[in-house]
């Protein structure tokens, strides 16, 4: 992040143009949550492509 998110694209979800540290530090977990979880679910799918092959 560049201090500032004014589209969302981070991952966010606000249209601010400034955050506060603590809003910053808060949302980047959460979307650090987000990744993580989204890349368990790849790995499930690739073992059970995997398993099919």
């Amino acid at each position: 992040m560049h201090g500032y998110c004014n589209t969302g694209s981070c991952g966010c979800g606000t249209n601010r143009s400034f955050l506060t540290k603590k809003e910053k530090i808060e949302m980047l977990k959460e979307y650090k949550e987000t990744l993580e979880k989204e890349a368990k679910g790849i790995s499930e799918r690739i073992e059970e492509l995997e398993k099919n092959n």
